[in-house]
């Protein structure tokens, strides 16, 4: 494997930089042991010449922030002058019913046996595609627990402690060496709490608590999780039951999501930050949401094992139906 470009300062390609992916930056450009350059699509004129505005709990109020280099596309390697990465973040939603494959999108940034590639993204299965474009490159997983969304472009709304779990999708050697540097580099800044993760499978379960539950009941409901909490009847009726389901399937799997994880999950977000899940914030602004690896994949996981997810199957109806709507818009 090649040594970093540079000694001190990796170079780290950020591919979406959006609520998460800015405050991914933001953490590894404030701790000086990273020089990130990020690709932006719909935001890139507007943080080009402004830099992003950020209100955060954890940075305070940061105003024209830019990374290292912004770029309006992936760059290509292959072409001179351009170095490698070292690392490369995906950050973006993953969409695969309506968007560009992962592996396809950063396929030209990436340096066989060298770039370390880390999924910022939530959902189960999603190293797959990734494993077998790039056989040579270490995979890693990244959990993050951070309340933050772009509400408009180049504005970054940042309301929950940046909290982010690192870790080896398989249990490799290398790869369990470049996710610890990562997330030394990652907490150089001390704003925020990143963990090396010795089990990426019970953690993306865990996620599923969430991402399975919360995020498609704020969506069709257009409620954040403070309202969530506090409608008369709907934890107690369709969330900690759903997230039930997810500790069902998690467990024919080897993985113990305990009922002390449901609860926690359930009041994660304090019910006076009314903080939209990632999903609402989607539908919101009438965009694609992500529900196959987040809803689709545990269901089909649940279907192999002969386990019943009655309300998972009717969240996953629901937001393959919403996304049929919105691609219906899209051709007109």
């Amino acid at each position: 494997m090649l040594q970093p470009t540079t000694i001190n300062k990796p170079r780290i390609l950020l591919v979406g930089c959006g609520g998460i992916g800015c405050i991914a930056a933001l953490n590894l450009e404030f701790g000086g042991q990273a020089a990130v350059t990020a690709v932006l699509r719909s935001s890139y004129k507007i943080v080009k010449q402004q830099g992003f505005t950020i209100n955060s709990v954890d940075h305070g109020r940061v105003s024209g922030f830019r990374p290292t280099e912004i770029l309006a596309s992936v760059p290509d390697v292959s072409q001179p002058g351009i170095s490698p990465f070292d690392y490369i973040i995906c950050a973006t939603k993953n969409t695969p019913d309506v968007s560009t494959p992962i592996a396809d999108l950063i396929r030209s940034a990436v340096t066989p046996a060298h770039s370390t590639i880390l999924l910022l993204q939530n959902g189960l299965n999603i190293e797959a595609p990734l494993y077998k474009a790039f056989p040579d490159n270490i995979i890693l997983s990244g959990i993050s627990i951070c309340g933050s969304s772009e509400p408009e472009a180049g504005v970054i709304e940042h309301n929950l402690h940046d909290e982010l779990r690192i870790g080896p999708f398989r249990d490799e050697g290398a790869a369990a060496d470049r996710a610890r540097d990562l997330v030394a580099r990652y907490n150089a800044g001390g704003r925020c709490t990143c963990h090396f993760d010795t089990n990426v499978g019970l953690s993306r379960w865990r996620k599923l608590l969430y991402n399975a539950v919360y995020n498609p009941v704020g969506a069709l409901t257009n409620l954040d999780t403070g309202d969530i909490q506090l409608c008369p009847g709907l934890v107690d009726k369709v969330v900690r039951p759903g997230m039930k389901e997810i500790q069902a399937v998690a467990a024919a799997y080897g993985q113990d999501i305990t009922d002390d994880m449901i609860e926690a999950t359930i009041t994660t977000e304090p019910i006076e930050a009314h903080v939209p899940p990632s999903m609402l914030v989607d539908v919101r602004k009438g965009q694609y949401i992500e529900f196959e690896n987040l809803i689709g994949e545990p269901l089909r996981a649940a279907k192999v094992r002969h386990i019943a997810t009655p309300i998972l199957q009717n969240h996953y109806s629901l937001t393959k139906s919403y996304q049929w709507k919105i691609k219906s818009k899209r051709r007109e």
